[in-house]
Parts: structure tokens; sequence; C-alpha cells
């Protein structure tokens, strides 16, 4: 399990290029003109994590598998896009099947590429999505509203609780408010969950920079990256351009270098994953054996027994206890024997919460 990460913004601003770049591949089609993308381009790529190479080879296992995070590339949205425009009611259906929205933002010139509003503006860009986001959530709302109306003649309480609840988040809705998960109590998050609203997905911006402001961003970038901060979201500086190029090497040592000749420590894809990982709360854990290791995402705060049923349901349902080693332990004491003798073997119970590179074994019996 990893998770899926929609990719919008309005055209032409990258996100097709930037698409492709990501998964290395040329699904989408990069085009300089409105909705190049049509239906959503969908890319699985591993999450790179050089800590299972590592436990691979203390494992001798014979193979690895990662964790995979699935990317969306989501037709451009334009003003108006709530009301249908530019087949807006489609794409944003597409936007609610995500676990978090990775919005690209130009952040560059150049007279070659046109702008839908022909104004280069990144702040006022984001604005025109996240109302019609809100828009559409409204409208979405406002229907669910008139359907438990209906329902609400015969005096449910639950009911009549969902209502003021769906009231609520329109008002904000309306007032253009930020909508936040703590807003509400954990039982009525159960109840916004299943309400799937846009405007409360995780956010991240891509700040998509031309390749001389890749390093440390421009002006435009700096006025998202406080936006973003304001609104406690994440963002990242990439350049397409440049992440293109290294897609296009099929040589791992050669993308590195180019990289490193650019000024950069690492790929757009880390960047973005590692700031997914931060924004839904999700960490690894490993198995490790001569068969394979292989790493699990889970959330933060996750107990032993839910962390063994990401591998299969009978492994939650018989939990009797999990064998744990810390990464560090298991790397320094070259594996599960030196950890064993070194006493940095535990024995785990249901109250167990899983950290971030455990290496884990499960006792369980159904």
């Amino acid at each position: 399990m990893g998770f899926k990460c929609g990719i919008i913004g309005l055209p032409n601003v990258g996100k097709s290029t930037l698409f492709n770049a990501l998964t290395e591949s040329n699904k989408a089609e990069a085009a300089n003109y409105p909705f190049a993308t049509i239906e959503p381009n969908i890319g699985r790529v591993p999450v790179p994590d050089e800590r299972l190479n590592i436990l691979a080879t203390i494992g001798k296992s014979e193979k690895i598998i990662p964790s995979y995070m699935d990317f969306v590339d989501i037709a451009g949205l334009v003003k108006g896009a709530s009301q249908g425009e530019g087949l807006g009611n489609k794409f944003l259906g597409h936007i609610r099947e995500v676990d978090a929205i990775a919005h690209v933002v130009r952040c560059f010139n150049d007279e070659n590429i046109t702008h839908v509003s022909n104004i280069i503006d990144p702040i006022n860009d984001i604005e025109t999505i996240n109302t019609e986001l809100q828009l559409a959530d409204i409208e979405t709302l406002e229907s669910k509203k008139k359907s438990l109306e209906k329902k609400s003649k015969q005096g449910d309480k639950e009911i009549l609780h969902q209502i003021k609840i769906i009231e609520k988040i329109i008002e904000n809705l309306n007032h253009l408010s930020s909508l936040q998960k703590n807003n509400f109590t954990e039982k009525d998050n159960e109840f916004v969950k299943t309400l799937n609203i846009i405007a409360i997905k995780p956010m991240l911006y891509i700040c998509n920079v031309d390749e001389e402001s890749v390093k440390s961003g421009n002006e435009m970038s700096k006025k998202v990256r406080d936006y973003a901060n304001k609104k406690n979201h994440n963002a990242v500086i990439v350049s397409a351009s440049i992440e293109s190029q290294v897609a296009e090497l099929e040589n791992n040592d050669e993308k590195l270098a180019m990289i490193k000749e650019m000024g950069l420590s690492e790929t757009t894809l880390s960047k973005v994953i590692k700031s997914g990982y931060s924004l839904l709360n999700l960490i690894n854990y490993f198995t490790c054996g001569p068969k394979e290791t292989r790493s699990w995402t889970i959330n933060k705060n996750t107990f032993a027994p839910q962390a063994a049923g990401k591998i299969h349901t009978d492994f939650e349902k018989g939990f009797i206890r999990a064998e744990t080693i810390a990464y560090q332990d298991f790397v320094e004491l070259n594996g599960e024997s030196g950890s064993r003798d070194a006493g940095k073997l535990r024995q785990e119970g249901k109250d167990y919460v899983v950290r971030n590179g455990d290496v884990m074994h499960f006792l369980f019996n159904v």
C-alpha cells in the first residue's frame, strides 16, 4: 500500500510534463494547449528508500519489494470548472478519488508557452482553482443535505446532527475559509470522511520554476511558499524541464550525476513523496528474510495488530505478538541473529505503536 496523489493545476503549467518525469513514462500528452489530458493518466512508481537495499543485503534477500505511490494526472481545470467549464465536473470527480492533491503552479515566464489567462500570477492561479474546488464541494454538499432532509422528517437525531455538520461545512466554504479535520470531533470526522470533500484533502503545492531558479526558487515561488505556510500546506520547488531531461537518461548513475550537476540533492519524485508522506502522516516498516525484503506503508500511531493486517487480515485477527528490531539496530548488529544476541529484538504486544523503520516479524494463530 502506498497512496494516490492527484496532480492538478491550470492548463499549461507543466502537469503532464511533470507526470511523465515522475513516472518516467510518456503516457501523458504534453502539449501547448488546454485539455491535452482528457482521461486521467495513472502511473505507479516505487517509493525511493535506500534502507531497502541495505536490509536486503543483510538479509540476503532474493528480491526487494518497495511501497508504491500512484500519480494521477488530472486534466487542467479552468475558471467555471464547477459549472462544467472545460469538462470540469468530470475532472473534479477524478480529484475526489485521490488521497492527496499536488497542485502544480506555474512560477516561470516563457512567452512560448501560453497561459490560460495571459498573466503569470501564481497566487491568482491557486485561488482560481481553490474557488472551483470549493464551489464543487458546496454543490455536492447541498445535494447531500437535501437527501438527508427528506429522511430527517422521521426525527432521527443522528441524521439531524449530520445535517448540522454539512451546514457548518457549507458556511465555511461559502466564506472561502480553509477547512480542517480538527474542526470536528473524532466521531464527526467519520461522517465527514464519507462526504469525500475535496477542500479537506491534504494539499501540496509544486512550484514549477525555470532551470535557473530550481536551487533557491524565485519571487513567484516564494509567494507560493508563503501562501502554503499560511494555509498549513506544504510546498516544494521543482523544474519540470530539468526532470524531463533526467527521465530520458536510462542509467541511474547518469541521473544522479545530472542532478548533482544542477546543484540538487534529490529528485523531484523523492521531494514529492516525502512531502506526501508528511501530509498524510505515513511511515514505513519492513519485513526482511531470505525470500524478500519488503516495505509496508502505514499511518503514524498504528498499533502492531493493524500493521500486521496490512500483510494479511489473518495476521491481525490472530495476532499474538510482534518480534521487532529498530532499523538502526538491525543494520549495526548485522541482522536478526546479532540483534537477538544483543537483546535488541523486542517482543511487542497489541498495544505497541509501530515506529518508522521497524523490522518486524509477526506471530499469529487463526
